[in-house]
């Protein structure tokens, strides 16, 4: 998943990779239930990028990952 993410988030935008990265780590983030298309996770992460990285932002990724997600 975050081979996939690396792919989507430019290098000019490494501390919002890191922030991802940093929140999976810690169990905030998880992969969704079933997998989402690239263009599912491209528009996730679109929407992500137009923020500074923050737990706010981190939680709207949440959701898009995993509707389920009570974040």
């Amino acid at each position: 998943m975050l081979a996939r993410i690396r792919g989507l988030v430019p290098k000019s935008d490494d501390q919002h990779f890191e922030e991802i990265v940093r929140n999976f780590g810690v169990g905030t983030l998880r992969p969704p239930p079933t997998p989402m298309s690239d263009g599912e996770l491209a528009r996730a992460i679109a929407e992500f990028l137009k923020h500074q990285p923050s737990s706010e932002s981190v939680a709207t990724l949440g959701r898009r990952l995993d509707p389920s997600s009570r974040l």
